[in-house]
């Protein structure tokens, strides 16, 4: 059963149901059974055209459930709407379906949970910690917008800066986890900035060139992670480091600076510098200070601790990270480098193991318990 091949129908299949008439919540279901049942049919019996079968059998689904719902009886004469058999044309529908997604119904923060969940194929654990918010809050707000849009007529598409969110999300996922994702969202942002005038669309696609150029370098060869400071530059893709720093500069000079915009100067400013040693961390702090302007985002306030400890000394990066909340995600990890750089060996082997217990995928888990077990073996020497 090719997985990757699902996922990629299943934005414009989802979208194709919508236009046709399903209310969003039971496209979603309809094309959730359309998959289980491919899941079971395909690997003995491949159809010709996957994307025709996926709408065809997901259309049944809809209609059988509408059938069975006795107050939308009236539903049924949508039988004759039923497609055909046959290929279905290539149209991506996947960034028209963002934005359908991001209904003047919902709430900005409701709109990006519900399409990570329906579109984006994030789960619900992985859109929390996204937000930061527990599990189950986070499923009972998508339940809420699923009910909120339930019979709702997808005819008032939503504003560009809720879907932008919603394809950085999926990005940073995909730049944790899988590459799929992480392109997915860079070619569906360079469509939204080719068709919009928005200097955070070109902020945004600039942001994902830059951090998606050093992908190859951000492990080893034996799949453990290579921190920023310890990565080969010259396996970084130059190119798109290239693409990234015009549309920047670009954007920048319409003087609307956002989050995206600060975020991705952030990163050409990595980019920028040939060594480690060489990073202008003074210039960093500065653009994590206007982004914390921006956004006052507990994450951002995290990093810029870091870039303090790079600019002032770690005893200055440790004093920002003491005004923030000790349960972010990675303060642990932060405050053990920080402590590390400063000599306290034994602190820093502690957190970088208590940094391991919380990691949210595998191999951060390893990188950080790798570290905890480094400076214990140098304390022992």
């Amino acid at each position: 059963m090719n997985e990757v091949l699902l996922r990629s129908l299943t934005p414009s299949v989802l979208a194709i149901l919508v236009r046709r008439g399903a209310d969003f919540a039971a496209a979603e279901d309809a094309l959730q059974d359309a998959l289980v049942e491919a899941i079971r049919v395909w690997p003995d019996d491949p159809p010709r055209d996957p994307k025709g079968w996926l709408v065809t059998v997901a259309w049944r689904r809809f209609l059988d459930a509408r059938r069975a719902d006795a107050a939308r009886r009236r539903r049924e004469d949508l039988v004759d709407e039923e497609p055909t058999h046959g290929p279905t044309p290539a149209v991506d529908d996947t960034l028209q379906l963002y934005f359908l997604c991001a209904h003047p119904s919902l709430t900005p923060s409701s709109a990006v949970a519900l399409t990570l969940r329906a579109v984006g194929g994030l789960t619900t654990r992985q859109i929390a910690q996204a937000y930061l918010v527990p599990e189950a809050t986070m499923a009972q707000r998508i339940s809420r917008a699923k009910r909120t849009v339930s019979g709702v007529r997808f005819d008032q598409p939503g504003d560009v800066a809720t879907v932008l969110r919603v394809l950085y999300l999926v990005f940073n996922e995909g730049y944790s986890g899988d590459v799929d994702l992480a392109t997915e969202a860079i070619r569906l942002t360079r469509q939204l900035a080719a068709r919009v005038d928005h200097p955070e669309a070109a902020g945004l696609l600039a942001l994902m060139l830059l951090h998606h150029a050093r992908r190859t370098a951000r492990t080893a060869p034996d799949g453990s992670l290579v921190p920023l400071a310890e990565q080969d530059r010259g396996r970084w893709d130059t190119g798109s480091i290239a693409e990234g720093v015009a549309i920047l500069q670009a954007a920048l000079a319409h003087d609307r600076l956002g989050e995206f915009q600060a975020q991705a100067a952030i990163a050409a400013l990595h980019a920028d510098a040939p060594t480690a040693e060489e990073t202008d961390w003074v210039q960093i702090v500065e653009w994590y200070d206007e982004l914390t302007r921006l956004t006052d985002n507990p994450v951002v306030r995290l990093n810029r601790a870091v870039a303090v400890g790079e600019a002032d000394g770690p005893r200055a990066g440790l004093a920002a990270l003491a005004a923030l909340d000790d349960s972010l995600p990675r303060h642990a990890a932060v405050a053990a480098y920080l402590h590390e750089r400063d000599g306290d060996l034994a602190t820093a082997a502690r957190l970088y193991a208590e940094a391991a217990l919380q990691a949210p995928n595998l191999a951060e888990r390893d990188h950080l318990t790798r570290q905890a077990a480094r400076l214990n073996a140098r304390r022992r020497r």
